[in-house]
């Protein structure tokens, strides 16, 4: 690792005396190692105040949600809400405690919701409203964003969430930045990649063998829109087995589906992707309607305002990094930044990342950059 910390540095004074914001450039290396370093030491950690992580209650339509802020004690200088992917540790997943205490001591103003849909593996359009509405609480606290200087860093599968949460009130026009990290375009395709394994890049097919843990968080998150108690009684169990070992033999349970439930079977165990969109168009119709909400390709970005940092890993097997180049190419030129890194395996950040040290620390520093 010292080895890869040093190229970091190393590249850190070649951009230097091309004339960019040392200060910057430099707390940019320093993130990058913290990340690297997890709870070990490293300089940002002995440089920086230990931010302090404490509770508060978001006030909602019917509800309070909770979410945990972290702060430490020097001045925020923006706010930031940090969106986990689908994982069942939610806000108190170590890794992105872990994250979220480095971007305090960045001197960022750290907001992670207890998001319900994402903990319990069932990610939906309705996180879209919820993201929306968190994001405003925290931009409208100027003690944490001054002027209103606050974005949104998601993780996997809230990217899509969050960039639509961007075009909705009450964040509309408010949210300043986004980071994503192993993001995606097309709802569509990002199925298709999931069930057969095939990803289209400049028009071709290219095959990379798929963790299948993205497909059974999809059917997770679909069960509760079929509308036969039977079926999805029986997809309960076919999930839960799956969850727990992906390789559990099934067979015993989808001989029982009926047609409701058996095009949803028959649509994630298809394995060609061009049999794939004429499956989809036989889903439930319930799930076929989220699937198009949560379709960002299908939408209008032209009303979308916030600055993009689009980091992906060529060897994501979750979601493609061709997700990643399909929205940068959506939105106006320098809209967007595309960071694609080797290394990077979907959303895990740790020391592994820094074989592709220079990209994360350009999208590191483009991050900081945000803070004013």
């Amino acid at each position: 690792m010292r080895a890869a910390l040093y190229s970091i540095y190393l590249a850190v004074i070649v951009v230097l005396l091309s004339g960019c914001d040392i200060r910057r450039e430099y707390d940019a290396a320093l993130v990058l190692g913290d990340i690297a370093a997890g709870t070990k030491e490293s300089r940002l950690k002995a440089t920086t105040p230990q931010p302090a992580r404490r509770a508060v209650a978001l006030p909602g339509p019917g509800t309070t949600r909770t979410a945990d802020l972290y702060l430490t004690s020097d001045k925020p200088l923006a706010g930031l809400l940090l969106l986990p992917g689908a994982a069942e540790g939610g806000k108190d997943d170590p890794r992105l405690v872990a994250l979220a205490v480095t971007m305090a001591r960045a001197r960022f103003a750290v907001l992670v919701p207890d998001m319900v849909g994402f903990r319990s593996l069932q990610v939906g359009s309705s996180d879209i409203g919820e993201t929306a509405r968190v994001f405003a609480w925290l931009s409208s606290h100027r003690d944490l964003a001054p002027e209103g200087r606050a974005g949104i860093f998601s993780l996997s599968y809230a990217s899509g969430p969050a960039l639509l949460a961007a075009l909705e009130p009450p964040a509309a026009g408010r949210v300043s930045f986004l980071m994503s990290i192993g993001g995606y375009h097309s709802v569509k395709d990002v199925l298709v990649f999931f069930t057969t394994g095939y990803f289209r890049l400049d028009g071709e097919w290219r095959f990379l063998q798929p963790n299948s843990y993205g497909k059974w968080v999809f059917v997770q998150s679909n069960i509760g829109r079929i509308t036969s108690r039977n079926d999805r009684l029986l997809f309960q169990q076919i999930a839960q087995r799956k969850l727990e070992n992906l390789d559990a033999p099934v067979d015993d349970l989808a001989a029982r589906l009926g047609p409701e439930g058996r095009s949803l079977y028959d649509f994630i165990e298809n394995r060609d992707p061009r049999e794939a969109p004429a499956l989809m168009d036989r889903l439930p119709l319930p799930i076929r309607r989220e699937i198009d909400d949560l379709n960002v390709a299908a939408r209008d970005l032209s009303r979308l305002k916030a600055r993009l940092i689009l980091v992906h890993g060529y060897d994501d097997d979750i979601i493609p990094y061709t997700e990643s180049i399909a929205l940068s190419r959506q939105l106006p030129p320098g809209q967007a930044r595309l960071y694609l890194v080797h290394g990077l395996k979907h959303v895990t950040l740790g020391h592994h990342m820094l074989s592709d040290s220079y990209r994360l620390w350009r999208s590191i520093s483009a991050l900081l950059a945000e803070r004013g």
